[in-house]
This record gives C-alpha cells, sequence and structure tokens, in this order.
C-alpha cells in the first residue's frame, strides 16, 4: 500500500503542475440528499425542475432507508412514510429532465442514530452485530463501548432475504438501475461477542458483504454505488477513523468487485483520494458537504485527474455529486432562506451546493 500511496502522490504532483489542462464535461453530476417528508414532496418536484435541471444535474440520490410505505414488509416502514404514488413524482420530473434517479438505504452500518435504533434492529433485534451494547438514554461520544452507530450481522442466516426484499422492491419503484447501500462509517463489525463473526478477518467480512449486495443487484442489472471511507487505510494516510479505517477494513477495496461505484466524500480537507481509487479499478465520485472552497478545489481536481489521465483511467474519474446531510425539508428552507444558522457562517449546505456548480458551469463554458 505504501507504494501505491507514494504512486498516487508522484501523480498528483504531476496533474497539479499541469495548469493548461484540456476541459471536458464530467459524466456525474450528482446531488445526494434525505427524502422528503409526505407534505414537502411537491415542493421537492419543483427544486428538481427549476434547481437541479438548470444546473445539469444528471444523478439525484435520494437516501429513503425506511421512508416508503414498503408492501413487502410493511413492519419497516416509518410512522409517515412515502406513498408509491409520491415516489412516482419525483421518478417523472427525473425523467423528464434525464436524471438518473437512485435510492439509498444504509445497509450493514448506520442501523441506529444517536440514542435511537433504527427500523430493522428495532423490529428485528437478532440482527444486531453487538446486542451487548445498549442503547444509552442519552448519547454522547466519546463513550465507554465505541457507540457511533449499529450494525447488522452480516453473516446472520436471515438478514438477507429481508433486507433484499427492500432493495429489489424500492429500485423497482424508483425505476432505477442502480442502488446505494450507503456501508459508511462501520464501526461494528466482526465483534468478539458476536458467535458468527467472532475472529473474522474484517476487511474479508466488509468485502462479503459488498460483494453480496452487488451481486444480488446484478441479476436485474442494476449497479452497486457506496460511500469509499471504509475501503482507505486511516492510519497509513493519516485521514482517521472518520473520513477513513481504522478497523482494517481497508483491505477489502482489493477484494470487492471492480464495478462498483465509489462515492468519496472528504468534507474538511479535500483530500486528493481519487488517484487511490482509480488506481485500484474502481470508479470514483468526488463528494463535498458544506465547505464551498474545498467543493472547488475538488471540483478543479476532478478535471485534472480526467486531463492528465490515460484513456483506462479517465474514465474512472467520473465527477462530483454534493451531499446534503439533512432532509429535503430543511435544505430547502435553508437554501430559499426562509431558515439560517447565524452560527454556520459561511459553511453552508446551499452555500456549497451553488458553489460546486458554480464551477462546474465556468469549465462548461471554456468547452
Amino acid at each position: 500500500m505504501t507504494k501505491i500511496f507514494a504512486f498516487g502522490i508522484i501523480l498528483l504532483s504531476l496533474l497539479n503542475s499541469n495548469n493548461g489542462f484540456t476541459q471536458d464535461t464530467l459524466p456525474v453530476r450528482g446531488f445526494c440528499i434525505g427524502a422528503p417528508r409526505p407534505a414537502e414532496v411537491d415542493e421537492f418536484v419543483k427544486f428538481i425542475i427549476q434547481e437541479l435541471a438548470p444546473r445539469k444535474v444528471n444523478v439525484l440520490i435520494l437516501r429513503i432507508d425506511f421512508n416508503y410505505q414498503f408492501e413487502s414488509h410493511p413492519e419497516l416502514r416509518d410512522s409517515s412514510a412515502l406513498t408509491k404514488e409520491a415516489i412516482k413524482k419525483m421518478v417523472q420530473a427525473c425523467r423528464q429532465n434525464q436524471i438518473r434517479f437512485i435510492p439509498q438505504i444504509n445497509l450493514l452500518g448506520h442501523q441506529s442514530w444517536a440514542s435511537k435504533t433504527t427500523n430493522l434492529l428495532r423490529v428485528y433485534p437478532q440482527f444486531d452485530e453487538t446486542p451487548n451494547v445498549k442503547m444509552p438514554e442519552k448519547y454522547k461520544w466519546p463513550n465507554g463501548d465505541g457507540l457511533y452507530c449499529k450494525s447488522y450481522c452480516p453473516l446472520h442466516p436471515d438478514i438477507h432475504p429481508i433486507v433484499f426484499a427492500l432493495v429489489d422492491e424500492i429500485c423497482d419503484v424508483f425505476e432505477s438501475d442502480a442502488f446505494h447501500a450507503g456501508m459508511d462509517e462501520v464501526f461494528y463489525l466482526g465483534e468478539d461477542q458476536c458467535p458468527r463473526c467472532s475472529g473474522k478477518d474484517k476487511a474479508e467480512l466488509f468485502a462479503g458483504e459488498v460483494n453480496l449486495i452487488r451481486n444480488h443487484l446484478d441479476l436485474k442489472n442494476r449497479q452497486l454505488w457506496i460511500w469509499g471511507d471504509r475501503l482507505i487505510d486511516g492510519k497509513t494516510t493519516g485521514i482517521g477513523m472518520w473520513e477513513a479505517s481504522m478497523n482494517n477494513t481497508y483491505r477489502a477495496i482489493d477484494l470487492i468487485y471492480k464495478d462498483i461505484t465509489i462515492c468519496d466524500w472528504h468534507y474538511e480537507r479535500p483530500d486528493q483520494t481519487p488517484a487511490y481509487f482509480a488506481m485500484k479499478g474502481l470508479s470514483v465520485i468526488t463528494c463535498p458537504w458544506r465547505r464551498a472552497e474545498n467543493a472547488v478545489k475538488q471540483t478543479d481536481d476532478m478535471f485534472r485527474f480526467r486531463a492528465g489521465a490515460t484513456p483506462v483511467m479517465k474514465e474512472r474519474y467520473k465527477g462530483m455529486m454534493q451531499t446534503i446531510w439533512s432532509g429535503a425539508g430543511s435544505f430547502m428552507d435553508e437554501f430559499y432562506g426562509r431558515k439560517s444558522d447565524s452560527k454556520a457562517g459561511q459553511n453552508t449546505q446551499s452555500n456549497c451546493f451553488r458553489a460546486l456548480f458554480d464551477e462546474i458551469q465556468k469549465a462548461d463554458k471554456k468547452l
């Protein structure tokens, strides 16, 4: 791995010195956001038409999780879940504006948040990788259990029939040729207390789950997308435990299928890890969040990567995707100025969104 990163540094230095690179368009211009509540759907459809389409956004990832009236497993629905008719409104808006519409359900990790266990482990507690870790009444980090988010056990014999039923149903409703499985920030995996996972290699466990999901999707010619943080060595790179892995899952990068798309998120620094993923044979999309200056640098980097790469490597540098870590309603309130956070200053999701697509449009004008 040290040799690979050394080669990556050399490559990046060459790219960064190429100030006269040839512009081209980015294959992926993405936007990822939490699903709207039922009462927010109509306004979100307008947002797709009036804000995403004019910016030439061509991929919309909607974090749906359990916010849909699933028929396969109605016991897992949120209390105020979206109807099929609501989803179809968004499907139509995306189709009319040539936007690829992709659902996301968090798989493996993120099965809890703060003091709340989310629907899968709440209804099926037997799937919990760490049943010995009890949810606190008041969550704080750090804590003695190392609890960030719960995971399901990837080796439980009954988990995948349920999970895959949800995946198939939501992909059918979205009329999607791809699915985003999340799989970020997985801290609980291969725990000693788990009768199935104890003693297993964490990289092999992670890769096994990724490949199992990929193979299931492939049966219906669908593509798998995941976040990339668990595939980066947090210690060697110095990136750390949030945007990279400190529990050895990073070695899974050599064990997973190469037709998986990696969404490479870095929020505090514009770390140039797309070169690593591309050199490993994976398609990669860079994902900013709320720091506009980072989004601009990351966009410029993506154009340089594509301009300075071999034809084979160039095809793997897919583009950019703005990530929004709130629901659609909260984001639209901020975007349209109905609410603001005085503590955030300029570091807001809406400012980052505007800066990212302004930078892409500047490049478009040079074509």
